[in-house]
């Protein structure tokens, strides 16, 4: 299945203007909706917590609402407990509640169904209309570009929801890629709009270099997270993203993802996607080199993600843990404070950056007084 054309920077908003947009004074809004978003943020995210805090302003309440917005979609789509024509009508209600405040509090009401969901993204679900408060309260501008990106990734989700109805089963590496791209290589070019429009740093030129990138950046993330969570998803989420076709070629399939008796099997399946990832984060990274130096908190907001999502990977190849039942990779609160202290004092050095994740591929970081040099 081919991942249909996305639109053009221009196609986007073609009679609003990013200068015309932020010139628009946006309406504050309510104090205990901004109040509910970025408390309930870090209980969804804590690595996105940790870099949207490095945004100014306008951007960081963009931002925020459009991550939101997108996780309220995903606790949706991964709630297995909803027939799949439930799942469709909530998907459309979140679409609809972006013009229509009714629709929001139809959808907080229908957040009681989400039994399947974690207790934290059910109540972000109850929280709709506060996050539409928030949303709302964007300039024009963001607002167009929130609302294009997250209309495209619900129709992607939908589309997945549809095609499985019993429970997503990925069956080759083509289709994994497209569901990445609707639930992540969305959202990397939904930030380069936001980027464009709230920084004075990323003009016309840089936008363009940026978006022949985006998709990757978005794309990296997602496909570790997806790795390290092998075994949550098939036992918690009833999902499985391993692609059939590639554990067949090895000697397996999905019935037999978590099967010790078939680790070397699944392992060498997903060490396929192990080196796609690979790929997809030296892309990200590349991507973050053309951010332009002076737009330093979006530096800083991308590059902490990325760090982590090295780290995450270069344990992945080692470990099998994933694919284990109750198995799960992830690095320690040691290596994260390290990465977030010598990371924000390389932000703006783009050979600083890549000395750092080269020395994070090999090993884990704990800190380095060579880093210092590399400012």
């Amino acid at each position: 299945m081919p991942i249909p054309p996305y639109p053009a920077p221009d196609e986007i908003a073609p009679d609003v203007t990013p200068s015309e947009a932020t010139s628009v004074p946006p309406v504050p809004a309510p104090a205990d909706s901004l109040a509910f978003c970025r408390a309930i943020l870090p209980r969804v995210s804590r690595t996105f917590a940790l870099s949207i805090r490095l945004l100014p302003g306008s951007l960081n309440d963009a931002v925020l609402a459009a991550y939101l917005l997108c996780r309220i979609a995903d606790t949706i789509e991964d709630d297995h407990s909803a027939t799949v024509q439930r799942k469709s009508e909530l998907l459309e209600l979140l679409l609809r509640a972006l013009d229509d405040g009714a629709a929001g509090a139809e959808l907080e009401r229908a957040a009681a169904e989400l039994v399947a969901g974690e207790a934290a993204h059910v109540e972000l679900v109850r929280g709709t209309t506060r996050v539409l408060d928030v949303y709302h309260s964007l300039p024009e501008g963001s607002r167009l570009r929130v609302r294009h990106w997250v209309r495209e990734m619900v129709h992607g989700m939908e589309k997945f929801v549809r095609l499985y109805p019993n429970g997503i089963r990925i069956r080759t590496l083509d289709e994994y890629k497209e569901y990445c791209y609707y639930v992540a290589g969305t959202v990397g070019h939904l930030l380069t709009d936001l980027w464009h429009e709230h920084s004075a740093s990323i003009g016309v030129a840089e936008y363009r270099a940026l978006w022949r990138k985006c998709r990757a950046f978005g794309e990296a993330l997602q496909t570790v997270n997806i790795l390290k969570d092998i075994a949550w998803d098939a036992t918690h989420e009833n999902a499985i993203y391993v692609p059939e076709q590639s554990l067949r070629e090895h000697g397996s399939s999905h019935k037999l993802l978590l099967d010790p008796a078939h680790v070397a099997e699944n392992h060498a399946a997903v060490s396929e996607l192990i080196e796609l990832a690979w790929r997809d984060l030296d892309a990200a990274l590349d991507y973050f080199t053309t951010i332009p130096r002076r737009a330093l908190s979006v530096r800083a907001f991308c590059l902490l993600p990325l760090l982590f999502a090295y780290a995450t990977l270069r344990e992945l190849t080692r470990s099998r843990a994933m694919l284990r039942a109750g198995g799960t990779v992830k690095i320690t609160r040691r290596e994260v404070r390290a990465l977030m202290a010598v990371g924000l004092l390389l932000v703006p050095s783009n050979s600083g950056v890549r000395w750092l994740v080269g020395r994070v591929r090999r090993k884990p970081f704990f800190g380095s007084s060579g880093a210092r040099g590399q400012a």
